[in-house]
């Protein structure tokens, strides 16, 4: 089968969407996606999406941002970043994303690694509150056409030129997806690791694509483990417990119910801290105790964490729950431009499987939605000019 778009998008998490919703309406736009529709990472999102407070925030913010990275980051993706953060949220407000507000004013939350509290939230479930409203708008589209349980085997190329995508469908059927520019929006690596956060599908097809045909990949190596997931002997998809538990006041204790390090500090050195106090241990978990959270505060702000831990057997409103550290981002990736383009012509990569440089080589909380959307705007963008 062969077909044809102005535009093909691999992947229909955050970037994907977002992408789609900003290309001009005139614009032939087919999505595939290697699931279904809801099973993407950026449904998984939990803690929140960082946003410029105002512009006495923008120091911080940039320190905050390039601390956590250990200060390996492109710092003109930072700024951009930044900058473009409160025109992104107006725009998901204007979708129909409804973030906490108190007496009608946006309310925002703190994470680890953070100096002040930047952050809006959805309960925390932030990510499918944002995609799945993202998706809904996507479906209203005339222009959009969208595919699931289709996977990418490789790209067109025509004289070093990105002319589209081969896929084929679960029936084995090949699809020729002839297109004028290809967007890469493919997420993670996590189901290349026996314990993650990510879904299991996400294993990093759009990087073994760009390697076969030369394509610049950048820092495969920085990849992030989130130091607390529901410890549980079941095989599958690690649970995350959200970074802003942590910031909303729980703490982490060893076997003798004793606090070994301050919660608030960037995740790989939390996981570090984790690491050492299980090996000193010699047990498989350390212990979070939400005790200084208020339970009708742990109620609203985290019920769907509350439910799964209660689910596992563990009350957090009495008792402290077990946590481990997994694998849950990937901060290197496919090499792009500050318009996400690659290093071959037509060809876009926005989101996870992207590297900016934003992140460094350590993610802050909450600014993976913040610059997937931002550089997936970026992408339709320069498609677009």
């Amino acid at each position: 089968m062969k077909t044809e778009a102005d535009v093909v998008i691999v992947g229909t998490g955050a970037g994907g969407l977002y992408s789609a919703l900003c290309l001009p309406r005139d614009k032939k736009i087919i999505m595939i996606t290697k699931s279904d529709l809801e099973s993407s990472d950026s449904f998984l999102a939990q803690g929140g999406i960082c946003v410029l407070r105002d512009e006495n925030d923008y120091d911080s913010f940039f320190e905050d941002t390039m601390k956590a990275g250990h200060y390996e980051n492109r710092k003109e993706s930072v700024d951009i970043m930044i900058r473009s953060s409160r025109d992104v949220i107006n725009d998901l407000i204007q979708y129909g994303v409804d973030f906490e507000t108190k007496d009608g004013e946006l309310l925002y939350t703190r994470e680890g690694a953070h100096s002040k509290p930047r952050i809006l939230f959805h309960e925390d479930i932030t990510g499918k509150e944002i995609t799945s409203t993202l998706l809904a708008r996507v479906k209203e589209l005339d222009n959009i056409t969208l595919y699931e349980y289709v996977t990418m085997k490789d790209i067109i190329v025509e004289a070093d030129d990105c002319k589209g995508i081969i896929a084929e469908n679960n029936d084995g059927e090949v699809i020729e997806i002839y297109a004028d520019n290809t967007i890469f929006a493919t997420g993670g690596i996590g189901g290349n690791y026996k314990h993650s956060t990510n879904f299991p599908h996400l294993t990093g097809d759009a990087l073994e694509i760009c390697k076969k045909h030369n394509i610049r990949l950048d820092h495969l190596d920085y990849v992030q483990i989130h130091p607390t997931t529901l410890y549980t002997k079941k095989p599958g998809r690690s649970f995350l417990i959200s970074e802003s538990v942590r910031g909303e006041g729980a703490i982490l204790y060893n076997k003798n119910m004793e606090r070994f390090v301050n919660e608030l500090l960037p995740r790989d050195v939390v996981t570090k801290a984790i690491h050492e106090q299980m090996e000193k241990d010699g047990t498989e978990f350390v212990w979070l105790s939400m005790e200084n959270i208020p339970n009708e505060d742990i109620l609203k702000h985290f019920p769907n964490i509350y439910n799964k831990c209660i689910e596992e057997g563990y009350n957090p409103l009495k008792e402290c729950i077990p946590v481990v550290p997994a694998q849950h981002y990937f901060m290197g990736g496919i090499w792009v431009d500050s318009d996400s383009k690659t290093t071959m012509p037509h060809l876009y990569a926005v989101g996870e499987t992207s590297c900016n440089g934003v992140h460094g080589k350590n993610r802050l909380a909450s600014n993976s939605l913040l610059e997937t959307l931002v550089f997936a705007q970026r992408a339709a963008k320069k498609i677009s000019a």
